[in-house]
């Protein structure tokens, strides 16, 4: 067996006060994948945020509900076809330390409050960069004994409560800004057909103390519209459902729930998240903003104080640190975090090249088609004007 490298977890006070530096998360670039989830280097999954009519029937279309196989693994795939379109329009290599979905970052920056976590990823090393994913076979597994431990008498099934937060959205969200969509779309949206195919990923440049990274994550819609220029930020909103609150019990698991609603939009860049607050019996009854910068505060000053939002980004800069020592050769790493166990383990596969994480297609554009691309570029602006051919 390969040398086994641990990084411990706890104590988790080690990291509270090392008030690590973050970079605000910038979008350098973005896709769709349409309605037959087919990818698109465009926005035309993008969604407008407007209220529901309460109190709706999140069970409403469950037999209809038209949703997606993840049955087969992706990879990175998505993420890497658009970034090669983003290095053709840049002329360039963007140059990173990680590149990876944001549900990998999100995972390793509650691992300090998520004891009870259970997970594995994937790594390789590719001109200086790491990029990670989720093992998929470790994942679909997990989901497997989900529903086995979710199918007790009388609980409900694990797809129906999948499927409240899937009609939250679709009662939320319009094609089109609110001035450009009829009233008739808004008031019917509940009877909308549910479907989970179409998305819009966003791609974000970010950085955890010296580490930079690219994370690309999907986002749920925008309040009112995307600003053109570039710098400025974006308005977007996540829709999160839940139980409504009535006892203590519930209270403490509302908190641990809040820790993964803010790592997630905080890791984004996204500003608000909007929550729908529903019956045990899926009747949404009642919305609540959240501002993502003062979940932590409110935590803290209000709540349990369950968990802490600058030890999580601590411990992920330092762990991010100590990951680039590590993984300092090719081939394929695992990254596993065990149930109850406070370490994160790091070792080789007996795998050659990069296993299925990166995609032939990124691969060849990096040893080659990028350098051809560059080359093609420069013999368009040393061509003199008048040859037929357009300036730049």
């Amino acid at each position: 067996m390969t040398q086994m490298h641990n990084y411990n977890i706890g104590p988790v006070s080690r990291f509270a006060s090392l008030n690590a530096a973050i970079r605000r998360p910038r979008e350098i670039t973005f896709f769709s994948f349409d309605e037959d989830h087919r990818f698109r280097h465009d926005d035309s999954s993008l969604r407008y945020y407007y209220p529901p009519a309460l109190p709706c029937d999140l069970s409403k279309g469950f037999e209809t509900f038209r949703q997606l196989d993840d049955s087969g693994d992706d990879h990175l795939d998505g993420l890497l076809e658009a970034l090669i379109a983003h290095e053709k329009e840049k002329g360039s290599r963007t140059d990173i330390d990680f590149v990876t979905w944001r549900g990998m970052m999100t995972k390793i920056m509650v691992a300090p409050f998520s004891k009870l976590d259970d997970w594995e990823m994937n790594a390789t090393l590719f001109q200086g960069t790491i990029y990670l994913e989720e093992n998929h076979t470790k994942k679909i597994s997990s989901r497997q004994q989900q529903y086995s431990s979710a199918g007790r008498p009388g609980a409900l099934s694990q797809d129906l409560m999948s499927f409240w937060g899937y009609k939250f959205e679709s009662v939320s969200l319009m094609p089109t800004p609110w001035p450009e969509t009829s009233r008739e779309y808004i008031e019917a949206r509940e009877d909308e057909p549910v479907s989970n195919y179409a998305q819009y990923c966003s791609i974000v440049r970010t950085g955890f103390g010296k580490v930079k990274m690219i994370l690309a994550g999907e986002v749920d819609a925008v309040m009112a519209f995307k600003p053109e220029d570039k710098s400025k930020p974006i308005d977007w909103v996540e829709l999160k459902t839940t139980a409504i609150v009535t006892n203590e019990k519930e209270q403490v698991k509302y908190e641990r729930k809040l820790l993964k609603f803010w790592a997630q939009s905080f890791l984004l860049g996204v500003p608000k998240i909007v929550v729908g607050y529903r019956t045990q019996q899926g009747i949404l009854e009642r919305l609540e903003d959240l501002d993502v910068q003062t979940i932590p505060d409110k935590v803290k000053l209000k709540g349990k104080a369950l968990w802490d939002g600058q030890t999580c980004i601590n411990f992920a800069a330092s762990f991010l640190e100590w990951l680039q020592d590590i993984i300092t050769s090719d081939g394929v790493w695992r990254i596993r975090k065990r149930e109850n166990v406070p370490v994160l383990e790091v070792f080789k596969l007996e795998e050659p090249g990069h296993g299925d994480i990166l995609s032939p297609a990124f691969i060849g554009w990096r040893t080659g088609g990028l350098e051809a691309h560059q080359q093609h570029l420069q013999c368009l602006k040393e061509q003199p004007i008048g040859d037929g051919v357009e300036p730049p």
